[in-house]
């Protein structure tokens, strides 16, 4: 079986209402596409983890859509345009798409990650290439960590470093559930998870398991009523967030408030730019400083009762 690809330059203003267009009109699925790419005016969007992009396309895009290879691909495109009202219909060009193993495509694109000194992180499909390091399998999912960031690295290498066997550890916003994991493959006896994605919840508790590691992973409202006293409301030896700067700031007093006295906060999902201001946010409460940096992200790292006042006993 083959498909047909539908190709249209376009600008940006009318790129994404064109996609939805297109789909209404018979395309199979439909992506955006920087018309520049390779070039010298190839300009790339940015968004931080768990953000799309500000802008959903570029100046000069290229829209793609994929269809049936004996659809009307001019009735498609002709509906689209006047779906959205373009004066005229774009002109298009036709590329033919031969049958693959897109599953097998798909998982070629994924390769073991080696984070800090041991930690391995090994898609499903793949040998460890190590069998004697930290091994976390896990496949690319819906739910963000998967070590691929240097946002997730960061806190990975601080849990390896300071491995904490016997101790509590929190992650706040665990996405996979992957800084839990290390926690726990590391030593750590009470780990618990948090995010207010269900469906990051269920993906983590399926990770969990797959690992062969008890972990509790809560929805915030789940975890502040939960019949576990530390869990409801006391404090662990580490808290970590890899979240991101503006929420990191206003969950100051909740996550400075779960760190026991002596105990470590890491916080990250945090650009070099923004350190400074994370800071101070947690300065009522515990001095924190940059740990480490890794592509223009940081991790910041503070011990509660070093040069710290003690925090609020808060819930959440």
């Amino acid at each position: 079986m083959s498909w047909t690809e539908v190709v249209i330059e376009i600008a940006r203003d009318h790129a994404e209402a064109l996609s939805d267009a297109l789909m209404e009109a018979g395309a199979l699925s439909v992506s955006v596409e920087d018309a520049d790419e390779g070039t010298e005016d190839e300009k790339p969007l940015f968004g931080e983890p768990g953000m799309e992009p500000t802008q959903a396309a570029w100046d000069h895009s290229r829209v793609v859509a994929l269809t049936d290879t004996d659809a009307d691909q001019l009735a498609i495109v002709t509906e689209a345009a006047q779906a959205v009202k373009l004066a005229v219909v774009p002109a298009f060009t036709t590329r033919k798409v031969e049958d693959a193993d897109w599953v097998r495509l798909t998982q070629s694109q994924f390769e073991p990650i080696h984070i800090g000194k041991n930690i391995w992180v090994v898609p499903s499909w793949h040998e460890a290439p190590d069998p004697s390091g930290l091994i976390l399998e896990l496949d690319p999912g819906l739910a963000f960590g998967t070590g691929s960031h240097p946002t997730t690295r960061l806190c990975m290498e601080w849990l390896e470093a300071h491995p904490a066997p016997g101790k509590s550890v929190l992650d706040y916003g665990c996405g996979s559930g992957i800084l839990a994991m290390v926690a726990k493959k590391l030593g750590a006896q009470d780990v618990a998870g948090v995010d207010i994605d269900p469906q990051a919840i269920e993906s983590a508790r399926a990770n969990a398991e797959r690992n062969g590691v008890e972990i509790d992973y809560y929805l915030p409202d789940t975890f502040a009523a939960s019949g576990n006293e530390r869990h409801a409301g006391g404090k662990f030896d580490i808290v970590v967030a890899n979240i991101l700067s503006s929420p990191l700031k206003l969950m100051a007093p909740m996550l400075a408030g779960r760190v026991a006295d002596g105990g470590n906060l890491i916080l990250s999902g945090v650009l070099a730019r923004q350190a400074e201001e994370v800071a101070a946010a947690y300065a009522p409460f515990i001095k924190l400083g940059v740990w480490a940096e890794q592509d223009g992200w940081v991790a910041l790292h503070g011990t509660l009762g070093q040069d710290s006042a003690p925090p609020p006993r808060t819930k959440g």
